[in-house]
C-alpha cells in the first residue's frame, strides 16, 4: 500500500486492537477471529484472519475508547475513515500533543475524553484551543502541563491569542558580485526599481524584477566616478537621478524614455557640493526639493528646488560643518531636516512658511559624533536611530519639546542604523564594520527594540525595503564584500 493508505491502516489497527481486547476480556490472550468489518496489518496482525485493508469502516461505528493505552502519540488521521463517530476517549494517556485537525470532519462527535495527559501547549496545540472555541460536543476540562507559563492552566479556557506562533526571518535570496555604498527603490512605470551606488566603478546600477526569473536582474546604469548617492526623484511621471560623486562633480540626469535610456541634464555647483555625503528628497506643499549633505570643510550643506526645468541653489546650511547625514521628517505635521556632523551635535531645523526656508531650533543633546540620524513613526510617536561609530548608538523619542533618550545599542564600528517596516513589523538594523550586523524589531508591549537576528554583511552602509509580487526583500550594501538581498520570511508555527 502507498502513502495514503497508511491512515487507513491506523485506524483499522486501533479498531482492531479494540475488538480484541473486547474479545479476549479475563481470558489467555489468543488470536481470535475478528469482528466481519475488521482486518489488521500485516506487520501487526491480531486476528487470525487478517486481510487486506478495507477503504472504509462501517458508518455504524459510534465510540471508541482508549483509556490508559499508555499511547505517547497519535498519528495523523486516524478518524478520516468513522465520519459518524459519538464518543472518542484518549484520557490517561502519555500524549503531550494532538495532530492538528484531528477531529477533522467528526460533525456527530456528542463528547470527547481528553483528561490525564500531560498537553504542551506551544502553537501546535493551538488548533484544539480553536476547535475548543467551535465545537458543539462535550469536553470535559483538560489543562497544561508545559511550558511553565502555562503550567495547570485550563485549556478549555485558553485564548488564541495568547499563541504567538508567527514569527519571522531574514534568509539571504540572491548575491550581487560587487560592491555598493547606497541603496534606494522607487516606482517607475507602474513597477519598482531598485538604484545601487559603485563606488569603486563609479556606477549607478538600476535593477527590475524579473517576473519569470523571480529575482532582481540589471536592466540600465549609469557611469561616473567615485559614485557615493544615487538618489531618484520621480516628478509628474518624469524619472530624474541625482548622481554624488566625491571626484568629478555632481550631476542630474534624466529618463528619456523615447532614447529608453539616462541623458545628463544639470551639473550640481562644485563651489558648494565638494564632499557629498548623502542626499534627501522631499516634498512641501506643491513644491518638491533635495538636500545634500556636504562633508568637506569648505562646503555647504545645500537645499535644491525643482522650478519646472531643474534643480537650482534654494538655501545653503549649516556652512563647514562636515555634514555626514541629513533626514526629512515631520514632526507635528511640520517640515523639519535633522544634520548629522562629525564636528558637532545633530542640528534640527523647522520650515518656516513665511520665508519658505529651514531656520535652526536645536541641537540633539549629549550625542556627539553622531554619524546619522534616521526616523521612524509608530502610530503617532515620532522616533529616531542615532548612529555612532564608536560608543553606543542610541534610540530617541520626541518628546513635545525635545528628543528623549530611549535606549542604547552597543556599536563598534557602525555606519549605519536604518530603521525599517515590513508589512506591520517594525525593525531597526545596526550595522558593524567589526561584528555581525544587529537586527532588532520592535516590541510593542515593551515600547522598545529586542534583538531578532544577526546577518552577515561585510561593512554594510545601507538598508532599504522593497516589495514586488507579494513578496519583501531587504538590499544590504556592502562596501568590502558583496551585495545581499535577504527575503523577509513570514513563518506560523501553528501551521
Amino acid at each position: 500500500m502507498g502513502n495514503a493508505s497508511r491512515p487507513f491502516r491506523r485506524i483499522a489497527y486501533f479498531l482492531c486492537l479494540l475488538s480484541v481486547l473486547l474479545l479476549t476480556e479475563g481470558k489467555k490472550p489468543v488470536k481470535p477471529k475478528c469482528p466481519a468489518w475488521c482486518t489488521c496489518t500485516k506487520d501487526n496482525a491480531l486476528c487470525e484472519n487478517a486481510r487486506s485493508i478495507p477503504r472504509s469502516v462501517p458508518p455504524d461505528v459510534i465510540s471508541l475508547s482508549f483509556v490508559r493505552s499508555a499511547f505517547t502519540k497519535i498519528p495523523e488521521g486516524s478518524f478520516l475513515l468513522t465520519p459518524s463517530l459519538q464518543l472518542l476517549s484518549l484520557a490517561n494517556n502519555n500524549l503531550q500533543s494532538l495532530p492538528k485537525d484531528i477531529f477533522k470532519g467528526l460533525d456527530s462527535l456528542t463528547n470527547v475524553d481528553l483528561r490525564g495527559n500531560a498537553f504542551n501547549c506551544d502553537c501546535k496545540l493551538k488548533w484544539l484551543v480553536e476547535w475548543l472555541g467551535s465545537t458543539n460536543a462535550t469536553v470535559e476540562d483538560i489543562y497544561c502541563e508545559s511550558p511553565p507559563e502555562y503550567k495547570k492552566r485550563k485549556i478549555n479556557s485558553l485564548s488564541p491569542k495568547e499563541f504567538d506562533c508567527i514569527i519571522t526571518e531574514f534568509e539571504v535570496y540572491q548575491s550581487l558580485p560587487y560592491q555598493s555604498l547606497s541603496v534606494d527603490t522607487f516606482s517607475y512605470m507602474n513597477d519598482e526599481h531598485v538604484v545601487i551606488a559603485q563606488p569603486f566603478t563609479g556606477k549607478c546600477i538600476f535593477l527590475e524584477w524579473d517576473h519569470v526569473e523571480v529575482m532582481f536582474r540589471n536592466y540600465d546604469n549609469i557611469t561616473g566616478t567615485s559614485t557615493v548617492v544615487c538618489k531618484p526623484i520621480v516628478i509628474e511621471s518624469q524619472l530624474y537621478v541625482i548622481v554624488a560623486q566625491l571626484f568629478g562633480g555632481s550631476h542630474i540626469y534624466k529618463r528619456d524614455i523615447f532614447a529608453n535610456k539616462f541623458i545628463k541634464i544639470q551639473d550640481i555647483e562644485i563651489l558648494k557640493i565638494r564632499k557629498p555625503n548623502d542626499i534627501e528628497t522631499f516634498r512641501i506643499a506643491e513644491d518638491w526639493y533635495f538636500v545634500v549633505a556636504d562633508s568637506s570643510k569648505a562646503g555647504f550643506t545645500t537645499v535644491y528646488k525643482w522650478n519646472g526645468n531643474g534643480f537650482y541653489s534654494h538655501q545653503s546650511l549649516h556652512a563647514w560643518y562636515r555634514d555626514t547625514d541629513v533626514e526629512y521628517l515631520e514632526i507635528s505635521g511640520k517640515p523639519h531636516l535633522i544634520l548629522s556632523s562629525s564636528s558637532q551635535r545633530p542640528v534640527i531645523y523647522q520650515w518656516n512658511k513665511g520665508t519658505n526656508e529651514f531656520v535652526k531650533r536645536f541641537d540633539i543633546q549629549d550625542m556627539e559624533d553622531a554619524y546619522a540620524v534616521k526616523h521612524f513613526k509608530v502610530k503617532e510617536d515620532v522616533y529616531i536611530c542615532l548612529t555612532r561609530f564608536i560608543g553606543d548608538s542610541k534610540v530617541m523619542k520626541w518628546g513635545g519639546l525635545a528628543f528623549l533618550d530611549l535606549q542604547r545599542m552597543p556599536s563598534r564600528g557602525s555606519m549605519v542604523f536604518q530603521p525599517l517596516q515590513i508589512s506591520n513589523y517594525q525593525y531597526a538594523i545596526l550595522g558593524s564594520d567589526y561584528s555581525f550586523t544587529q537586527v532588532y524589531y520592535w516590541d510593542a508591549e515593551k515600547a522598545k527594540f529586542v534583538k531578532f537576528q544577526e546577518l552577515n554583511v561585510q561593512a554594510p552602509r545601507s538598508f532599504i525595503h522593497v516589495s514586488i509580487d507579494k513578496r519583501d526583500f531587504l538590499f544590504a550594501s556592502s562596501f568590502k564584500g558583496t551585495t545581499l538581498i535577504y527575503k523577509h520570511v513570514i513563518v506560523d508555527l501553528s501551521a
